[in-house]
């Protein structure tokens, strides 16, 4: 999670999310240099008290000024198209986690597991802990007293909605957002590069307590998942 003082994107903990803070990386690094390009001409013309005309009206200049702005925007834009193709990507997935925002919390329900004496599915609401029920290792405004748990090196699917108004689900480290509409279903897939407790919040303004609707989750090994699955109440 972020942490006092960070300067930059969480750590990422699935492939797109690495692959968002290199293009990230990429994109600040051109800008760096172009501010301090353009920079560095606008100082010396300023200080400069002679004009070249051949520098202002010059057809072989103003091609070059128009080339390298489109050169690098292709620059840009290729790893860009391949992210977004990323993210679109259609994979089969080993696992579907169903998740409904509220005002103001969100339910789960893991739909591959049937419990047979309860006749449904395994399934829970998540609701943030208040700050006086806090203990000294939990988060303010971030903890929950339910934990989603799912298994790293899987790949999930998960499947969003709401049950009133809109909210968003959102972890940054998995590098996933999605809306959650009333009567319509959204779709995310990440796979967890390892194990840990991951944090996110509602990010559609969804009423007074808005900001009072954390998620949680915790990524832990696939025999640990199945262990938890089998003997949850």
């Amino acid at each position: 999670m972020m942490t006092w003082g960070q300067f930059g994107l969480q750590d990422g903990n699935s492939p797109i999310m690495e692959e968002l803070i290199f293009l990230h990386d990429f994109i600040n690094l051109v800008l760096m240099f172009i501010i301090s390009f353009v920079g560095y001409m606008m100082i010396s013309m300023m200080k400069n008290s002679f004009i070249n005309k051949n520098l202002l009206e010059m057809q072989m200049v103003e091609s070059i000024w128009t080339i390298i702005p489109a050169v690098i925007l292709v620059q840009i834009a290729l790893p860009s198209l391949l992210l977004l193709y990323m993210l679109d990507e259609s994979i089969d997935s080993s696992l579907t986690l169903k998740a409904i925002g509220h005002q103001w919390y969100w339910s789960y329900e893991y739909s591959d597991f049937w419990f047979a004496e309860k006749n449904s599915f395994y399934e829970f609401d998540a609701y943030m802990i208040p700050s006086a029920e806090l203990s000294p290792e939990m988060f303010r405004l971030l903890d929950t007293d339910n934990h989603t748990v799912l298994p790293f090196n899987t790949h999930v699917r998960v499947l969003i909605s709401s049950a009133d108004v809109l909210h968003a689900w959102t972890v940054p480290s998995l590098g996933v957002k999605a809306d959650a509409v009333p009567g319509r279903i959204n779709q995310v897939k990440f796979i967890s590069q390892r194990p840990g407790i991951f944090y996110g919040q509602c990010s559609e303004i969804c009423g007074a307590n808005h900001s009072f609707m954390p998620i949680v989750l915790e990524s832990i090994s696939g025999e640990a998942f199945i262990n938890w699955i089998a003997n949850v109440e």
